[in-house]
């Protein structure tokens, strides 16, 4: 992601989306949701609201990390940096400055299994957007000059957020290295300063080629637009980009893990020591996806979670807890990913004495389940959640644009409620015995290099005493 804050047009954050009664009887919101796919294989998805003149806009290719060439670790979140630099017909800064200058804003992101780009603007610029998002689509501005200043861009924003500072991300990029087989899963996406150089035009020009082609990519217009509209606009600026072959995708799954794996780490930045406890989830679109959603906001999901009140309150041996949703979250993953949990721990304590802590409150739920109060407590903080995201225009079309490159069809925005509603204590139950098992865990032990080095210094052995002399 570049190196700038998300903000959203105030205005477009008004949720009017159309409230419905279903069978029931629980009242829901339904969020509109037309798709249609143009000859060349780009796929649009319009989604009206009327209740803002303003427009959200997210572009989303099926290409992240898992994809990228091997020894170019960094090379997918290279080339989001580069989609940024301009086009022989819109130099560098044009795509910004026509955005931005109407009050909108936008952003890009890369993540495992896709790269997404996004926009908010009042619905007079819609045009432009589309103008300027097909612009690009179409070719960048290939040059030496560009990819050695994005190459140094990106080496910078993995020193501000990785190498100096404290922890290093290790929650979320070396707990995948430690957790999966599979090179496509477990390797740096972030990447290394030398695969980053390495990376040349022809490596820029190809992968523009392969993966970002209409045929690869969702569209998605949220807002003041109705759907002939969006369909219209899309035809007339990405109608005539030609649709190109894309490399096969391999085969990324996993199995569970059979073997706890357990790593500990120095951190020369760190004051106190953390850990890390990640857990293989299950599959996108398996039956227990929606229960192992619930299950992790049960346990770590806020202060009153069973993990924060049990480490952090009850037991004080935690200062904090956090989950990780891998690189993205309970929904928008195509490939093998994790449920973490990053907590500090106070240098007094253990990472053993946390996992102890979370080990027992696991095995309370295997054991006899989540009482109801918690349940609906939780079930209903999840709706609550993913409804106020969808209230900005930019974030609605952006889930619905991830949704369907990844899950096929955009329509599951209104199935997820559902599926958290339908969540049962047996369900939590079972995904609890089956998922947070210590066979399937991956845990790091991050320590300040202090506490690893004084233990050292006390255990070696003392100098021999000098020999007498005569």
């Amino acid at each position: 992601m570049r190196l700038r804050k998300l903000s959203v047009l105030l205005a477009a954050a008004s949720l009017s989306l159309p409230l419905s009664t279903h069978a029931a009887g629980v009242d829901r919101w339904d969020v509109p949701v037309h798709v249609k796919k143009l000859d060349n294989g780009l796929t649009v998805v319009v989604t009206p609201d009327r209740g803002s003149p303003t427009v959200g806009v997210s572009v989303v290719y099926r290409v992240g990390m898992r994809l990228e060439p091997k020894g170019r670790t960094g090379f997918a979140h290279l080339f989001e940096h580069l989609m940024f630099q301009g086009t022989p017909n819109a130099p560098k800064g044009v795509f910004d400055k026509t955005i931005t200058a109407g009050g909108g804003r936008n952003n890009g992101s890369t993540r495992p299994d896709f790269t997404n780009y996004i926009e908010t603007a009042p619905a007079s610029a819609l045009d432009a957007i589309l103008w300027l998002e097909a612009d690009r689509m179409k070719t960048l501005d290939f040059n030496e000059k560009t990819l050695k200043n994005q190459q140094d861009v990106v080496k910078e924003e993995i020193r501000v957020n990785v190498k100096n500072q404290p922890y290093g991300g290790f929650m979320w990029l070396d707990i995948n290295q430690q957790a999966f087989q599979k090179w496509e899963n477990n390797h740096d996406g972030y990447g290394s300063f030398e695969d980053l150089e390495g990376a040349n035009l022809e490596d820029v020009r190809g992968f523009h080629r392969d993966y970002y082609g209409p045929n690869n990519a969702v569209l998605a217009i949220a807002g003041d637009v109705t759907p002939e509209q969006g369909y219209a606009l899309a035809k007339k600026y990405f109608g005539a980009i030609p649709k190109r072959a894309t490399p096969p995708s391999g085969d990324f799954g996993e199995k569970l893990h059979t073997g706890e794996k357990r790593v500990t780490q120095s951190d020369a930045l760190a004051q106190v020591p953390a850990v890390a406890a990640a857990w293989k989830m299950p599959a996108r679109g398996s039956k227990d996806q929606a229960p192992m959603a619930v299950l992790g906001e049960i346990l770590a999901g806020g202060d009153a979670s069973l993990f924060y009140q049990g480490l952090v309150k009850g037991r004080e041996i935690a200062l904090n807890v956090q989950p990780l949703w891998g690189l993205t979250g309970p929904w928008e993953y195509d490939g093998p990913t994790l449920f973490t949990v990053f907590g500090l721990y106070k240098p007094n304590s253990s990472a053993d004495a946390m996992l102890a802590a979370m080990d027992e409150e696991i095995a309370k739920i295997a054991k006899d389940g989540v009482d109801a109060a918690t349940l609906k407590r939780v079930k209903t903080s999840m709706l609550a959640d993913w409804y106020n995201k969808l209230e900005s225009y930019m974030n609605r079309a952006d889930t619905l644009a991830k949704l369907q490159a990844l899950w096929g069809d955009a329509k599951v925005v209104n199935r997820i409620p559902v599926w958290i509603d339908a969540v049962t204590a047996a369900d939590v139950q079972r995904v609890a015995a089956a998922y947070l098992t210590r066979e399937n865990r991956t845990v790091i032990d991050r320590k300040p290099a202090a506490m690893l080095a004084a233990p050292a210094a006390a255990a070696a052995p003392a100098a021999a005493p000098a020999a007498a002399t005569k």
